[in-house]
């Protein structure tokens, strides 16, 4: 691996939106494994290093998915405001893990939780981006019926990231079910209206449309696969490419 300081970052300032599946083990009874975020610690501390700006946005689904609840009978919004404490769980345990590492971290929550996270504030987001801090946003967009992949688009656009780097558990955008369909094609590139045409499932409606709208581009890559992260911030072909 290059010396970080041989190394420019091809992106300054970018969202990293990681799923709260991706703290989990797979088989584990655990919501959070530890090694796991101290993985993801270790490569988010690795692009840290090369000067890259990060902001984080992280899910909640490892603990409460309130889509899910909500089907099974709970009143949404009641069940939206337990996922974003989940949310505010995720982000804790990667602040932890990031800490321990050296990084200096803070997190920012959209509903007020003063004891244990900073309000969100964009000035004060940017401010700490640009004094070398990573920053977690957590409790979504504190608003119900709004996903972690539209707090993603939402902040990037606010805060000026030049990409969200969306990891999945899939290596980028199929034309079709890469599980169901063994002859699926993956795409290295594809524009906003292409993916809007094929009815591609590259984030929901509304995170989709901010991102459009504010040309925000996304790079969709594999979360497991050692060095994305680095890699995709470097400027190589990783996952899949959706811009205007």
């Amino acid at each position: 691996m290059p010396d970080s300081d041989s190394v420019q970052p091809h992106y300054k300032r970018i969202v990293l939106k990681l799923s709260g599946e991706a703290l989990r083990e797979k088989g584990s009874r655990d919501n959070i494994s530890p090694q796991i975020v101290s993985s993801i610690a270790e490569q988010i501390g690795e692009i840290h290093d090369l000067g890259t700006e990060v902001a984080v946005v992280i899910g909640g689904g490892n603990i409460w998915r309130g889509l899910s609840a909500s089907h099974r009978g709970m009143e949404r919004t009641t069940a939206d405001h337990m996922g974003m404490l989940a949310t505010v769980i995720n982000g804790l345990a990667l602040q932890s893990a990031l800490e321990q590492r050296g990084v200096e971290t803070r997190v920012q929550s959209a509903i007020d939780i003063s004891d244990m996270a900073e309000p969100f504030i964009r000035r004060r987001a940017v401010a700490h981006l640009e004094r070398g801090k990573v920053v977690i946003f957590v409790a979504g967009t504190g608003n119900p019926f709004f996903s972690t992949d539209t707090t993603a688009a939402l902040r990037a656009s606010e805060i000026g990231a030049e990409i969200i780097l969306k990891a999945t558990k899939v290596d980028g955008v199929y034309d079709s079910d890469p599980v169901e369909n063994p002859d699926a094609k993956r795409y290295e590139k594809i524009t906003f209206s292409e993916a809007l045409a094929q009815q591609l499932k590259v984030m929901d409606s509304t995170a989709f449309s901010l991102c459009m709208d504010n040309k925000v581009p996304i790079i969709v890559f594999d979360m497991m696969c050692p060095n994305n992260i680095r890699r995709a911030v470097e400027g190589e072909a990783v996952g899949t490419l959706v811009t205007a």
